[in-house]
Order: structure tokens, then C-alpha cells, then sequence
């Protein structure tokens, strides 16, 4: 891959950091490298890039008579060329824009809070941090460096073995395990007080289908009630009526309205002898004879049925009482109750299947971590080979930077737990959503020391130089597109100079490498150059950067070579060794 369409850092803007008073750095693609003499500001350009995205600075770091430093970093972000997790983190946080560039800014004030802004959006100093580790990683006395972070090395290394895909897949099902476990443990929490409703909601749903209520019930045994206790006056007030239609049995009895109607009958008939259009209304007293002879029986019947019954009486007030009781309890009207009942009943139902839901949660948790069992072994097994390979390429790259008695080990570990997953061997392993390895890189820079974590390696350019052979191991697999070494060359002869500018440009193919140095071994290797200076300006001093190429690129390689007061030899070693680094670069080009 051409450095050319990765991501680079194409612009930093520097005001009154330091004993810089302002300074616009271009950068240029591939390695940048940074010279100049001890003290002119070379490493402040560093400090400038790391304060810029860690968002923290040392009030000293503010120009002296500045109220303010101000800091600006434009980074070229092409389409497609992004690492999903950076892509990802910048719409997740609404800063994605559909321009090709991200512009990260701050203002640290002497008084007053600083101020951070992503593409124009000010943001928390903890997502500035979060932005800048997946931009640039800085390899000297800076903690900004993924591999000095053990958070990191899993993915290195799951990148390298190309496992990413496995380990997200495992990574759902330990959600999935994550969210059954949450339910069954919700579902435990709950037994007690189930078992307590349970039990209530039984007493009330017995006590309802006991009493077997039906709607229009209250209605019908409240009529039924009323006509028992006024069974004697219906009685005789039917008989009443009987007696008037129909009249008494007694000789003296006054004439009925039937008897009245059959002789107003009979008259019409009469008339209707003579007159024969009466024989309408004649029809309509006959049928009105007929419909009160039937009434007559029926209220004779009605008359006759009614009895005083005391004791299917006080039948009905029981039940109403009943009625009344559940009314209080259960709702207004019967409909009302039996809807609760209802309700009841299929809560019931609920906690019945709970034991079900656990039973079945139970197996979903087993069938899960069975799965994950499986996967996390292959995981394990896949990342110790990547780590052996891993671990011999490291070895290849120190070896060429003439550091053989540098060890490097990748510990992958797993603790046993009951309480894990099991693996094909039948132990049970604790895990997370990486799987069951807990990973780190070690290393031993000096033979007889022990292995230690790659943070407690002391030397700067040890760790620098360690740092740059572990880079070029992960190349392939490292998206972070900017990174910086300072004082790489701390303790280094010319000839192994010579090594780390090949390596530090072979890194530069495919991302951008920043590099601040004191060898021109390694200069010489630089796509772009830059020299810092130091100005006295009045009574300030001002540290100046500029880029150089052509003749003040060879006085500069010269003046590295032999110091200010250089030679026409060291012209021409200083041309030599350009020369010689450009031959390589061509040659190496066209071999790739």
C-alpha cells in the first residue's frame, strides 16, 4: 500500500507552547523526520502533537506572558481508508462529516477550564483521549502508546492471527449468556415474593369460582326477593283482579267484566241482524272476550303458585350477601368480577410458566456456554500459534536492529473457575467477551532479567527501538496510521542508524512516521526533512521548524555529521549518504 492513500496528520498549528511562538507545520507523507540541535525545540513538537490529543498540558507549558496555548492538528482521513473502530467511535459521537478531514483543536487557558474541539464540535477531554489513540501512537517518554496499554495487545495479536470475526461471534454469544444469566438471576429474586402471589392470587381465584356467579344474577335474585316478601299482598291482590274479571262463585256476586262482555256480545249480534256492518266490531269483542278468558286463567295460576317460602327467602339474602362481599373486594358489578377472575387466572398462568421460563433459561445457558466452550478453545489454540509466529518475527526484526539480547514473549493465560465455560478438555474456564486468554507482551531487554510488561521497560530509546521491531512485525495488521519516535536513536552507533532508517521507512509505506533524531543515518532516510532552530528574538528565545531540502538538506546531514563548523569532506559524506539511502529506497520500491 502506497502511504500516499492512508491516513497522515497533514497539518499541526502551534501558538505559544513552549518556546514556540507560532509555528504551521506541513507534513509531508511517509517518514517525516525532525533534526536540530539538543535543546532547539525538536521533542516540544512531540509534547505539542501528544498535548493535542491527551488534552492536558503543564501550566509551564503555556508561553511565558500567554494567557493561552493554542493547538490545531488536521488530519486527512480519505474514504474507505478508516479503521471501523475510529470510523465507528466518530458517528457513534455525531462528529462525522462527509468531508475527507478531521480537525481536532484545544485552548489551554492559565484561568478558566480548557477548551477541545473535534470538527468544530467541542467535546469531553475523555473522548479527545479515546479519538487520539486510535490517530497516532508515540513511541518515547509519552504514555501515549497502544502497546505499552495491555488493553491492546489482545487485539494486536487477534489481528495478526486474523481471529476477528471468531472472537466477535464469540463475543454475541457471551451477550446472549450475559442476558439469560440477568433473566434467570431476575427470575430467582423473584421466587419468594411469586410463591407469596401465588398463593394470594389462589385464595381469590377459588373463592370466585366458588361462588359460581353469572351475569344478571344480582338482578334476578333481587326481584325474586321482593316478590317472596310481598308473597301474601300479591296473593290477594291477584285474587282481586281474578274476581273482577271473572267474578265470585257465590249467587249474590255483582256480574264480571267477562259476563259484561257477553252480554254486550250478544246484544251486537242482535244488531248486527239488522245492520251487518257491525261485524267488525263484533269480531274485536269476541277476540277481547277470548284475550281476557286467558288473562283471567293466568292470574288465576299466578294467584294460585304464590306461597310465602321463609327459607328459600333467606336463601336469597345469603347469596346477595355473597355477592355484596365479592363486590367490595373484586369490583362493582359482577362483570367486574368475573373480569378480575379472569385477569387473576391468567396471572396465575404467568407464574405457573415461570418454572418453565427457568427450566428453559437453564438449558439456553448450558447449550451457550457448551458453544462457547468450543469457541474459546479454538480461540486459544489459534492465538498461541499467531503468538509463536508473532513472537519469531520480532525476533527476526531485533536481530536486525542489532538487539539480540532483547527477548519478547506473548503470555497468553486462562484461569479455572467452576463458575466458567467449559473447554473440550473438560476444565472450566472464567471469561469475557474476548474469549478465555488474558493477554500481554513481555519483554527482557538485557540477558538474565526477567520478562516484565513492555510499560516497565526503562530506556526510552530501548523501548523506542523495541517498540519500532514490534511495528514492523504488526505492519500488516496495525491501522493506527500515525506514529512517532522520539529519541529512537538514544545509546545507537551509525550502523545500526543505517538499520533503523530502513526499518522506520519500510514502516512509513503504509502509514506516516514521525521521527525526531540526532543520527544522519536516519535522516537521510526521510521522505520530508525538517530542522529546528532556536532564535533569540529581544530578550525571548523562539524555536523556529522549517523544511529543507536540495543544498540546506546536505549542510544540514553535514552539520550532524561533523558539527557547525563543517568541511567540504563532510559535504560530501553528508551527499554520500543521501545518495546511498535514495539508491536503497529506489531499489527496495521496485523490489516491492
Amino acid at each position: 500500500m502506497d502511504s500516499s492513500e492512508d491516513k497522515l496528520l497533514t497539518e499541526l498549528r502551534v501558538k505559544d507552547f513552549g518556546i514556540i511562538e507560532e509555528t504551521n507545520w506541513r507534513l509531508g507523507r511517509g517518514l517525516n523526520v525532525i533534526t536540530g540541535e539538543t535543546g532547539a525545540g525538536k521533542s516540544l513538537v512531540i509534547d505539542a502533537v501528544e498535548a493535542l490529543l491527551a488534552g492536558r498540558v503543564d501550566e509551564e507549558s503555556i508561553r511565558y506572558g500567554a494567557s493561552e496555548a493554542y493547538l490545531e492538528g488536521v488530519f486527512t482521513l480519505p474514504s474507505g481508508k478508516n479503521s471501523p473502530q475510529l470510523g465507528e467511535l466518530l458517528t457513534e459521537k455525531g462528529l462525522k462529516t462527509d468531508e475527507e478531514t478531521l480537525v481536532i483543536n484545544c485552548e489551554f487557558r492559565r484561568q478558566g477550564r480548557s477548551i477541545f474541539r473535534v470538527n468544530r464540535q467541542a467535546v469531553p477531554k475523555g473522548l479527545l483521549h479515546q479519538i487520539g489513540r486510535l490517530l497516532i501512537d508515540i513511541h518515547g517518554q509519552s504514555e501515549h502508546l497502544s502497546l505499552l496499554n495491555e488493553e491492546y495487545h489482545l487485539d494486536f495479536l487477534d489481528a495478526y492471527a486474523h481471529t476477528l470475526d471468531l472472537r466477535h461471534s464469540f463475543g454475541d454469544k457471551a451477550t446472549k449468556l450475559h442476558q439469560t444469566e440477568q433473566e434467570l438471576k431476575a427470575l430467582a429474586e423473584r421466587e419468594k415474593e411469586l410463591a407469596r402471589q401465588e398463593e394470594f392470587l389462589r385464595f381469590q381465584v377459588d373463592e370466585i369460582r366458588e361462588a359460581k356467579l353469572h351475569e344478571g344474577e344480582e338482578e334476578e335474585l333481587e326481584n325474586e326477593r321482593n316478590i317472596l316478601a310481598s308473597s301474601e299482598k300479591l296473593k290477594a291482590m291477584s285474587y282481586e283482579a281474578y274476581q273482577f274479571l271473572r267474578g265470585g262463585d257465590s249467587p249474590n256476586s255483582s256480574s264480571s267484566v267477562l259476563d259484561s262482555l257477553s252480554e254486550a256480545t250478544r246484544l251486537m249480534k242482535n244488531l248486527m241482524d239488522i245492520d251487518s256492518t257491525l261485524k267488525r266490531q263484533i269480531s274485536f269483542l269476541e277476540e277481547t272476550s277470548l284475550g281476557l278468558d286467558e288473562v283471567a286463567r293466568d292470574i288465576h295460576s299466578y294467584s294460585e303458585q304464590l306461597e310465602y317460602d321463609p327459607a328459600r327467602l333467606e336463601e336469597i339474602e345469603s347469596r346477595l350477601e355473597l355477592i355484596r362481599g365479592l363486590k367490595r373486594k373484586y369490583g362493582h358489578t359482577i362483570a367486574e368480577i368475573l373480569g378480575y377472575l379472569e385477569k387473576a387466572e391468567g396471572e396465575l398462568e404467568g407464574i405457573s410458566h415461570s418454572s418453565e421460563r427457568r427450566a428453559q433459561l437453564e438449558a439456553t445457558g448450558n447449550c451457550l456456554k457448551e458453544e462457547m466452550g468450543h469457541m474459546a478453545s479454538e480461540l486459544s489454540k489459534a492465538r498461541s500459534q499467531a503468538a509463536n509466529k508473532l513472537m519469531a518475527k520480532v525476533k527476526e526484526e531485533l536481530q536486525d536492529l542489532n538487539m539480540p539480547q532483547v527477548e519478547f514473549k506473548v503470555s497468553i493465560t486462562q484461569s479455572k473457575t467452576q463458575e466458567g465455560i467449559p473447554f473440550p478438555d473438560g476444565e472450566y474456564y472464567a471469561f469475557n467477551k474476548e474469549g478465555a486468554d488474558t493477554v500481554e507482551f513481555m519483554a527482557s531487554t538485557n540477558p538474565g532479567e526477567p520478562l516484565r510488561p513492555l510499560a516497565k521497560i526503562a530506556s526510552t530509546g530501548e523501548i523506542s527501538r523495541f517498540m519500532l521491531a514490534l511495528k514492523g512485525a504488526l505492519s500488516e495488521v496495525d491501522d493506527i496510521p500515525v506514529l512517532i519516535f522520539d529519541e529512537i536513536d538514544i545509546g545507537v552507533g551509525g550502523r545500526s542508524g543505517e538499520i533503523i532508517g530502513k526499518k522506520l521507512w519500510a514502516l512509513a509505506r503504509n502509514r506516516q512516521v514521525i521521527c525526531v533524531t540526532h543520527l544522519p543515518q536516519i535522516a537521510t532516510f526521510a521522505n520530508a526533512h525538517f530542522s529546528v532552530h532556536k532564535e533569540t528574538a529581544g530578550t525571548r528565545t523562539l524555536s523556529t521548524l522549517e523544511a529543507i531540502e536540495g543544498e540546506s538538506r546536505v549542510r544540514e546531514i553535514a552539520t550532524m555529521l561533523a558539527g557547525p563548523q563543517y568541511t567540504d569532506t563532510s559535504i560530501n559524506n553528508a551527499c554520500e549518504l543521501i545518495q546511498k539511502a535514495e539508491t536503497w529506497k529506489q531499489a527496495h520500491h521496485k523490489g516491492n
